[in-house]
């Protein structure tokens, strides 16, 4: 049955221009192509990575989606169809990788920024100092001073704050999951752009301690590589409880990627699979998720913040506020189009809700409670250009993350195929001869530009609004409109319709 599964995609090669140089075979990390007098392709094996339409010198080949795979049906659509023969040849629960690509509403796109005009004139940032520097952690309640011998000093106890120079961060994706020369770039490139990088649960590869400074490491279920030196070579601490692309369920690494270096770093044996429980094990109540946020504070001094992670999922904002009260400094928030190395399809495709309803909704609520001060907001899950982190801010984040936009920048063509660990790009892959294709210092030179490019063009947002500084920006919901939005939309997101 299997062999009756069409190919998703056509490889198209231009015999003509051919020099058969042999290229396409050497790069492909799915095998698809073979050599005998010519290039041969298995279409079947095509995830259509475009490894080979970038590395042809003449280029000669062209993937495109096969166009005879089934009669068209508005309803029974070719995906659906696929799986379900997948399924019934392998009994088996199908895999995904990457954040969630079906057609749902993307609130982003149906909000709009305000511009100045006339009355109240807008800031030119090419000639006006633009501050986008953010704090991450918690902030007092009120500020106290006192006057010794003359000078005014604060009085008042201010919890670890991080400094980052841009609203942006880079989300957590394990070393497991990506590549060690991929968590060498994250990391070099935070460093330089002084925001932060996130380990994921997957550890810390001692490569990376001289950049302590700038690391997120994260506690899961699983407690993968967690001692008191990973907790050490870290600027933030994150106890992760939910992701985007899978909420309510654990983490799966297959064992094939988990090679000496990774079994190392994760602290579990070589070759086995890393299977993160879905829960905590000691945590089932917000009391619970209080100890282990006051223990891990305890183990860094309470010099650390301490993060919480969690899904955007229905109650998210009443969660959120428990979080607050359970002492954390940070809640990272991850959206449905949140990204993932591995997740059942039917999880990623099917569960969460939109990052944009879930900041509005947890920014409401805890300005509501009055303890909005007491943590910051991280907004992930789908943001893809400056425009979304703009309106992410408005709507009430901190800050955000952004999790397959870098890895974009980094070369991934978004294949969504992850899992496999044949990532031809060298990034989501544990391969040796894969691996070093990725070099560490190019691509973290492409995350700095990206950044670079982003903050530029926030300056210019913000400059257009008549605003010189990110803060005046946070939870100014004034400055959006929504176009195209039901009333109970609008209300959710707690904008008026373009026009008001």
């Amino acid at each position: 049955m299997a062999n009756l599964i069409p190919p998703r995609f056509k490889v198209v090669i231009d015999y003509e221009r051919c020099r058969k140089c042999k290229r396409c075979v050497i790069n492909c990390g799915f095998g698809v192509y073979s050599f005998a007098d010519r290039v041969i392709p298995d279409h079947k094996k095509c995830v259509s990575c475009q490894r080979c339409v970038a590395f042809c010198p003449e280029e000669a080949i062209t993937i495109i989606e096969n166009p005879n795979v089934f009669r068209p049906n508005s309803y029974w659509t070719m995906e659906d169809r696929i799986n379900i023969m997948k399924q019934a040849s392998s009994s088996g629960m199908l895999l995904t990788g990457m954040g969630n690509d079906r057609p749902y509403k993307n609130y982003f796109d149906h909000l709009l920024i305000d511009a100045c005009q006339v009355t109240n004139p807008s800031i030119d940032p090419l000639r006006e100092p633009m501050e986008l520097t953010t704090y991450l952690g918690k902030k007092p309640d009120a500020v106290k001073v006192k006057v010794e011998n003359g000078k005014v000093k604060l009085d008042t106890q201010i919890a670890p704050q991080i400094k980052l120079d841009t609203p942006i961060i880079f989300s957590p994706m394990s070393y497991g999951s990506i590549s060690l020369n991929a968590h060498k770039a994250l990391a070099r490139a935070a460093k330089e752009c002084g925001i932060l990088m996130n380990t994921g649960e997957g550890g810390l590869h001692k490569e990376l301690y001289p950049y302590k400074d700038w690391i997120i490491v994260q506690v899961a279920s699983g407690r993968f590589g967690v001692n008191q030196e990973y907790l050490d070579h870290s600027a933030v601490v994150e106890i992760k409880i939910g992701q985007g692309a899978k909420p309510g369920i654990g983490g799966h690494l297959p064992g094939e990627k988990v090679n000496r270096e990774v079994s190392e770093t994760r602290m579990i044996p070589e070759g086995t699979d890393a299977l993160s429980p879905a829960p905590h094990h000691d945590i089932y109540s917000i009391e619970d998720l209080a100890q282990l946020i006051y223990a891990l504070k305890e183990a860094t001094h309470y010099e650390k913040p301490v993060s919480v992670k969690i899904a955007a999922v229905h109650n998210v904002a009443a969660i959120a506020s428990g979080i607050a009260r359970a002492g954390a400094d940070i809640i990272y928030i991850d959206g449905f189009r949140g990204g993932t190395g591995a997740a059942p399809t039917v999880i990623r495709d099917h569960i969460g809700i939109p990052i944009e309803l879930a900041i509005a909704a947890v920014d409401d609520r805890l300005r509501a409670e009055g303890i909005r001060n007491s943590v910051s907001i991280v907004a992930a899950g789908g943001i893809r250009h400056s425009g979304d982190v703009a309106k992410a801010i408005a709507l009430g984040a901190d800050a955000v993350a952004i999790g397959t936009a870098a890895l974009i920048a980094m070369g991934c063509h978004v294949c969504q195929m992850c899992h496999t660990g044949n990532c031809s790009w060298g990034i989501a892959t544990q391969r040796p001869e894969l691996t070093q294709r990725l070099d560490p210092d190019w691509a973290a030179q492409q995350l700095i530009n990206l950044v670079k490019s982003w903050s530029l063009e926030l300056k210019e947002i913000l400059g257009a609004l008549g605003l010189n500084a990110i803060e005046s920006l946070r939870g100014s919901r004034e400055r959006l409109r929504g176009i195209g939005l039901t009333d109970t939309e609008l209300a959710i997101l707690g904008v008026k319709h373009a026009g008001r």
